[in-house]
């Protein structure tokens, strides 16, 4: 199964690409798509949706994943970042490529084991599940880490049915 996970954002968004099989999983691709404060907002958005779209025809994931908003006191910085979602479920939409979201909490949990854990514990969680060397970014980080919150959560979704 192929898993595309995202950290959404209007300035800096987070990709992770992973390959889960036999129990394991291993990253394909991981980066940040930026955009720049100096340019219009809708050719910001138009920049993550054509990068995310360009993501999901190279990697063609069975599942596009991504971190929920949680309530943040600078009100501009969540509506940058509502707004880099909606932009991302398009992206998806349009490549028919099935949604699913999960909560800072939920990710944490499912990396760390604890779900209040700081995004050092989460960045060194992801490296050795996935065993990389080199450092991550924090965005980075995070989408590699929401896609294998949504790799575990499917196996344990896939269990339960059967």
């Amino acid at each position: 199964m192929i898993t595309l996970g995202i950290d959404p954002g209007i300035a800096t968004t987070g990709y992770g690409v992973i390959q889960s099989s036999d129990g394991r999983s291993h990253r394909l691709d991981s980066g940040i798509i930026s955009t720049s404060k100096t340019r219009d907002p809708e050719e910001r958005l138009s920049t993550i949706y054509n990068q995310v779209s360009i993501l999901i025809k190279k990697f063609q994931p069975e599942h596009c994943v991504i971190e929920q908003l949680f309530f943040n006191t600078n009100a501009k910085t969540a509506l940058g970042v509502g707004q880099a979602r909606g932009t991302i479920l398009l992206a998806a939409s349009h490549s028919n490529t099935k949604c699913f979201e999960y909560t800072p909490l939920q990710v944490k949990q499912a990396v760390v084991g604890y779900g209040r854990a700081e995004k050092s514990q989460v960045q060194f969680m992801v490296k050795q599940i996935l065993k990389l060397e080199n450092k991550l970014k924090d965005d980075e980080a995070d989408a590699l880490a929401v896609a294998i919150c949504h790799v575990h959560s499917a196996k344990l979704m896939a269990h339960c049915k059967s």
